[in-house]
């Protein structure tokens, strides 16, 4: 495999940028190289086609790229000096708060979700678990099997994900306080 330039990592990034505007506002389905390349500001669909080999390969460098800047943006809100109770509330906001900032990127995610060629969940739930479990060995949190109560986590927070992505408005402050509630009164002890 041939080294990229900078230029040509510059222009996937072009690329990249453009899908995910174009996904956020016609959805997987309706979106075409023809309207990505023009979003592009490309003169041709072929440049999109020389840098990704079809529409999986670029969908999914979308997922992969706004899995990353998610990704960034959760972690540079944890403060992993907390206790695990703080860490899943700071967790779940920084969710929330990321849907909020990144509203085209939400909308991007779900528009790819079903179509991406590699699954990132059960990583996800992973982390989640054993963040759950932390609190437990430190008698933060009540007695429950981790594992599905990650997945009751994770499902809530992909449902206001799945909300946003369909375009309806939907208020990210109540939404954030709700998530929060509940995961703490599903969790909490006695």
């Amino acid at each position: 495999m041939r080294a990229k330039t900078v230029t040509e990592q510059a222009r996937r990034a072009q690329i990249v940028s453009a899908a995910i505007s174009v996904l956020a506002e016609v959805g997987y389905a309706a979106a075409s190289f023809k309207l990505i390349a023009a979003k592009a500001g490309l003169s041709s669909t072929g440049l999109i086609s020389y840098h990704f080999r079809g529409k999986q390969e670029l969908v999914d460098e979308v997922h992969a790229e706004v899995t990353r800047v998610f990704a960034a943006f959760v972690l540079e809100r944890m403060d992993l000096g907390t206790t695990a109770a703080e860490e899943l509330r700071t967790f779940l906001s920084a969710n929330l708060r990321f849907l909020a900032g990144h509203r085209a990127h939400t909308m991007a995610l779900h528009a790819v979700r079903a179509h991406v060629s590699t699954a990132d969940g059960e990583a996800d739930r992973a982390k989640c678990a054993d963040l759950l479990r932390e609190g437990q060995a430190a008698g933060e949190f009540r007695d429950f099997d981790a594992d599905l109560m990650a997945v009751f986590v994770l499902a809530l927070r992909d449902g206001v994900l799945a909300r946003v992505g369909t375009g309806a408005e939907v208020d990210l402050d109540l939404c954030e306080r709700e998530l929060v509630t509940a995961v703490e009164l599903a969790t909490k002890r006695g």
